[in-house]
């Protein structure tokens, strides 16, 4: 009788990467997140900035990007850590605050149970992503107040911002993606993207060099062919094919004129004569690039 083959030896765990390894995978993140910053004004001398932390790769690169600005930035400005326990089953309670107090900065973790809600109220099939995250916003916007928090960070990135652009524009009918900067709607709160220009994939590879305790959302862990992840593998793809593409969406997004879009609320066709003081371009050479990769991000 044969004997069975004696199963492989597991794989040896990969070495931690060193500091100036993480470094150099933290500085192109930091260089366009500083930009991003500058360009929009979103953080000023004195503000109060809190960081929405969820436990994810996104919100870990992006309290490390805020304190290197911190240390570094000509302006003078405060950091406060949040975590929101939605209460979802098995919530690992202890793993923010152990991992934020070994780094000094402030935070808190608060607990409001919307998993509950979102579960009730949502119809068997339907995606929970809409109400979860009205209710999260919600109450993260109740305890910037409390706080005193004159801007809230969040940790949405570039790819973010593009796959809620062409959601809008595949489901919604709208042109319309994600803001860099946001009043909220009574106006006592700002929220900052200060990542919107940096892509997934840079922060994928300084999370994996980082090795955050990654926190996983069971909530909608299972929803598995969302729309937004189709949208996600289709940037991707395209990205593949054409490097550089989803950068050009991106700056596509700082350089709109309202006179060649159909929106008569943003243009006043109906007011337009026959000499536009701006002149004719109606017959005017496209102003395309001459291919469609793009070296870097500076004109943004």
């Amino acid at each position: 009788m044969t004997q069975d083959p004696a199963p492989p030896a597991p794989a040896a765990p990969s070495p931690p990467f060193s500091p100036a390894e993480r470094s150099r995978l933290l500085a192109p993140i930091i260089r366009l997140a500083g930009q991003a910053v500058s360009d929009y004004r979103m953080i000023e001398k004195g503000d109060r900035v809190m960081v929405c932390l969820s436990g994810g790769k996104d919100s870990y690169t992006l309290l490390d990007t805020l304190l290197h600005l911190q240390r570094r930035a000509p302006v003078r400005f405060g950091l406060v850590a949040l975590n929101l326990d939605q209460g979802q089953p098995g919530f690992p309670k202890d793993v923010l605050p152990r991992y934020l107090a070994a780094l000094g900065v402030e935070h808190e973790l608060v607990y409001q149970d919307t998993y509950s809600v979102v579960k009730a109220k949502t119809p068997a099939g339907k995606t929970t992503c809409a109400l979860c995250s009205r209710l999260r916003r919600g109450a993260l916007y109740a305890h910037a107040r409390r706080l005193g928090a004159t801007k809230i960070a969040l940790g949405h990135h570039r790819d973010d911002i593009l796959e809620t652009l062409f959601m809008n524009l595949f489901f919604g009918a709208r042109l319309k993606a994600m803001p860099p900067k946001l009043q909220s709607d009574d106006g006592s709160n700002v929220v900052i993207r200060p990542l919107a220009y940096v892509p997934e994939a840079d922060i994928v590879r300084y999370a994996q060099a980082a090795r955050f305790p990654i926190i996983p959302c069971d909530l909608c862990g299972a929803q598995a062919n969302l729309q937004r992840e189709v949208v996600g593998r289709m940037l991707a793809e395209w990205e593949r094919e054409h490097p550089g593409r989803l950068n050009n969406i991106l700056r596509a997004l700082t350089r709109v004129t309202p006179s060649h879009l159909l929106d008569r609320d943003l243009y006043d066709f109906a007011g337009l004569g026959t000499a536009p003081p701006e002149g004719d371009r109606a017959f005017d050479p496209e102003d395309l690039p001459a291919h469609e990769f793009l070296a870097g991000l500076e004109e943004l």
